[in-house]
């Protein structure tokens, strides 16, 4: 669904009813297009609004999602830092039913004195942009300036004066009466859709919402407006602009049948069927459980092109060898039979002579003895045949050994890539990237990427989580944190987890003491079973109904000579089959999301 006006006139109603008299705290701006206001609200409570501009999923509203913040603060965010930290919130609407935001804020300019200040979110698609005004209407500064190159009908730019985006020439909703909307009905051909043509005559209304009034009146969504009685479609139509007018609203998450966010709205959606509709506490948990996962795998996509572009040519590339590879090798097979030809010659010497082309030889060691057909050169001597069939036979065999290690070590290369990309496939922050960056980097692919920048890098730490018996988890982010954590940070006897066979991330449940107090019987199934589910959601078989994971003291654990980060091999362990909950693992990780470092 589109942020359309309805669900700005829903987050507004929020938004106003917590902060209003709040005074911002904190600015933020963790991506290019993105900021984040900490408000710290008249009852003292501390509450983050974040707001996104970008083209892929606009929105603003209340958040609990912490996000990682860049170490140079860009020019934008110190602007709204120089006019807005510490500033009051007076108010927070909407504009004539559009899809735009205004918070009115008093705040104090460089001398001290009262300067009014207007922080102005305009959630349009790709058109979104967040402004910020002085008093009198004139622009300060904008996430995202619009000239004349880009359009030439509205510019936001430093001087200029702010207006409201352009009207759509659209029937406002709330101010629509009986008559007009019964007019609208009789002017409007009875074959035309009737969700486009309410969608195409009334602003602010979504594909969504159209389809919704449609599917309230006449029991589906493809509905012609000649199938519709005009009185019941405007009691349906009068209802909802009616709700939006008194401010009730529903937060409302419709899933997909996997279970995953696919739609969202501010009132009961009932055209996916009664189960698909769930009502949610708040608009501030609605929009972070739609947008939250995906946003943060939009940003690493873009962030990390470099790497998945490095990992996709090199992951290729091996592939290629090791076919190339096994092919040859089962060409070496053949050796055998040069061998035993040139047995054949060397012991049938006395009745071969020079110059002739091909003999028939009776095999001996054959049970019973078989005639076989030997293929000779006739510039040779049957002494020297012999020997090139000899050459032949050590070249193959050679070329047997050598290809089946370098056929081992591409596949170990290849079999780390992988890890590589399953923790590039889960990497949340830049400081992830980073990370798997300078792993790669100096694992030699230095030729194939540029080098890491040299600047101060933050660190990150294990992802960390809480089983229901208090036991501590920590869970590796990628390879040189699984080297950490298995090698470093466990003691010998607490328990190692990792997915059987396949891309993950190294899982410990630290549990030592109460098993060199008490034993490993001590440990209640649960706790071992949540860290299994923690090992195997954080892995390439997350979406895997019954994944296996091992799991066994990490005084068990060894690391090859010479072996890449974060491998290890071990020779006693349990199993245990489970499947991978997400929302488990949420409830159980430390503090629901990292915190800014």
């Amino acid at each position: 669904m589109a942020f359309d006006a309805g669900m700005v006139a829903a987050v507004a109603k929020e938004l106003r009813d917590s902060l209003t008299g709040g005074r911002i705290d904190k600015i933020y701006q963790p991506g290019q297009d993105e900021i984040t206001l900490s408000v710290r609200t008249p009852s003292g409570e501390t509450k983050r609004v974040g707001i996104s501009a970008g083209s892929a999923g606009p929105h603003i509203g209340l958040t609990e999602v912490q996000r990682e913040n860049p170490l140079n603060c860009p020019l934008f965010c110190m602007l709204l830092r120089k006019h807005l930290a510490g500033a009051k919130i007076r108010s927070i609407t909407q504009p004539e039913f559009e899809r735009v935001i205004v918070w009115e804020l008093e705040s104090r300019d460089e001398m001290g004195f009262s300067a009014d200040r207007r922080l102005i979110a305009e959630i349009m698609g790709k058109y979104s942009n967040l402004i910020l005004t002085d008093g009198n209407g004139k622009i300060l500064g904008a996430v995202r300036p619009v000239d004349f190159s880009a359009s030439s009908k509205r510019q936001i730019l430093p001087g200029i004066p702010y207006e409201l985006p352009p009207s759509q020439n659209k029937r406002n909703p709330l101010e629509e009466t009986e008559e007009g909307f019964l007019d609208f009905l009789s002017r409007t051909p009875g074959e035309t859709d009737a969700a486009k043509a309410i969608g195409s005559f009334y602003g602010g209304v979504s594909p969504l919402l159209a389809r919704e009034l449609v599917f309230r009146v006449c029991g589906r969504t493809d509905c012609s407006l000649s199938d519709l009685p005009g009185p019941p479609f405007w009691h349906a139509f009068s209802e909802w602009s009616g709700d939006i007018r008194d401010g009730r609203f529903v937060p409302t998450l419709v899933r997909d049948e996997a279970g995953k966010p696919f739609e969202y709205a501010y009132c009961p959606i009932l055209q996916y069927g009664a189960g698909a509709s769930e009502p949610l506490s708040s608009f501030g948990v609605l929009l972070d459980l739609f947008f939250t996962e995906r946003d943060t795998a939009n940003r690493i996509r873009q962030r990390g092109s470099d790497l998945f572009r490095l990992l996709s040519a090199a992951e290729g590339r091996l592939q290629k060898k090791i076919s190339l590879q096994k092919a040859e090798l089962g060409e070496c097979a053949e050796k055998e039979r040069y061998r035993k030809t040139g047995d054949l010659i060397t012991a049938n010497l006395w009745q071969l002579k020079r110059g002739i082309s091909e003999a028939s030889l009776t095999d001996y060691s054959a049970d019973p003895p078989a005639e076989e057909r030997v293929m000779l050169d006739v510039r040779l001597s049957p002494s020297q045949n012999a020997q090139r069939y000899y050459k032949r036979y050590a070249k193959l065999k050679n070329a047997e050994a050598a290809l089946t290690e370098q056929i081992a070590k591409a596949e170990g290369e290849l079999s780390y890539l992988q890890t590589v990309s399953d923790a590039l496939s889960r990497a949340e922050t830049d400081t992830d990237l980073d990370e798997i960056r300078d792993e790669l980097y100096h694992g030699g692919y230095a030729s194939r990427m540029k080098q890491p920048s040299q600047r101060k890098k933050k660190t990150s730490s294990p992802m960390e989580f809480r089983t229901s018996g208090g036991f501590r988890v920590l869970c590796g982010r990628n390879n040189s944190q699984n080297e950490l954590l298995t090698h470093s940070l466990a003691r010998k006897n607490d328990i190692w987890f990792h997915v059987k066979g396949m891309p993950g991330s190294h899982t410990v449940l630290f549990c030592a003491e109460a098993v060199e107090r008490e034993g490993i019987d001590s440990i209640p199934e649960r706790d071992f079973t949540e860290a299994a589910v923690i090992a195997a959601f954080y892995s390439s078989s997350a979406e895997a109904k019954q994944v296996p994971v091992d799991y066994t003291f990490v005084r068990n654990l060894k690391k090859p000579p010479s072996a890449k980060p974060g491998a290890v091999i071990y020779h006693t362990n349990w199993s245990a089959y489970v499947t991978p909950d997400a929302d488990l693992v949420r409830s159980l990780r430390a503090g629901g999301s990292r915190d800014n470092k």
